[in-house]
């Protein structure tokens, strides 16, 4: 089912991401997580890229598994950084091939050994909304396209009002939906959603919701997106610093209430960034009684 088709029916829409294990052993533990959080009846899941494309044999191949063996609707990941149209093409048309009809267009981040800076490639696309407008008409509108959003300005962003424009531009290329970056402070996703519908934009706004598995992850992550931690939170994290459990435990305390105050507001549903695990997303699902929500899903 298509993205579009999905966030029309009515219901919370909940659905969760993983990331292309390195190693046999973690793709074995991927789909061991993915047959628990298969039962509680996700929407879709998707599947993300690595820096400058490096996951792709991984990424497609993780995308066809849960459509196929684990019968599930999927969102592949789709990049242009470090890579050539005819290889973003390629992976389009395998996708197409595949029946998987459900993309996120993404700039995506630049391999480890470019220090950080990002560049298109001088044979590929130069923005995501480009990528945006390909999918659209390749393979006479097969794809359903959903986009990235960033409730705190993207990191490389020359201001919030040219962030908020851009993310516009996108879904007027043809965007279906738009799945923010992780945020812990509801503030800023209330303002962005408003910001944008003030501009016109209609489509669903999805947050995008990172359980905390531990107090380092948790700042390294925020550090690498450019999102920040209230000050609330940063007490929460020092209070566990040294103790995995409570950290997982406080992961799920805060995003249910976060959770909550979204649904509260309006929100369309969830996107959970899982990172692979099935606990904590279990656990708030639970928590905020979604099976309810979601059943006319």
């Amino acid at each position: 089912m298509k993205l579009r088709d999905i966030y029309a029916q009515p219901g919370k829409t909940f659905s969760v991401e993983f990331f292309p294990p390195k190693e046999e052993a973690g793709m074995q533990r991927l789909f061991a997580e993915v047959q628990e959080l298969s039962k509680l009846n996700p929407a879709f899941c998707s599947v993300t890229y690595g820096a400058g494309g490096s996951s792709r044999g991984p990424t497609l191949e993780i995308v066809k598994r849960l459509h196929d063996e684990a019968e599930l609707e999927v969102m592949c990941h789709v990049t242009l950084v470090n890579q050539p149209r005819s290889q973003v093409h390629d992976v389009l048309r395998y996708l197409h091939d595949n029946e998987i009809e459900n993309i996120i267009a993404l700039g995506g981040d630049p391999p480890a050994d470019t220090s950080g800076n990002w560049a298109p490639h001088p044979e590929g696309y130069h923005h995501s909304r480009e990528l945006v407008e390909a999918a659209r008409t390749m393979h006479e509108g097969w794809f359903s396209i959903a986009v990235a959003g960033f409730p705190e300005t993207h990191p490389r962003a020359i201001s919030r009002d040219f962030d908020l424009r851009y993310a516009k531009e996108k879904v007027d290329a043809g965007a279906d939906v738009i799945v923010t970056q992780l945020f812990f402070d509801n503030d800023d996703y209330y303002r962005y959603a408003d910001d944008l519908r003030a501009m016109g934009v209609d489509v669903p706004i999805v947050p995008g919701m990172l359980p905390i598995q531990s107090a380092d992850q948790c700042r390294r992550f925020t550090t690498m997106c450019g999102a920040k931690i209230p000050p609330r939170l940063d007490e929460l994290l020092t209070s566990v610093e040294n103790d995995p459990e409570a950290a997982v435990e406080l992961g799920i305390e805060y995003a249910s209430e976060q959770c909550q105050a979204l649904l509260d507001y309006g929100v369309p549903g969830f996107h959970f960034y899982s990172l692979n695990r099935s606990r904590s997303v279990a656990a708030i699902y639970e928590n905020l009684k979604l099976q309810t929500l979601a059943a006319a899903v």
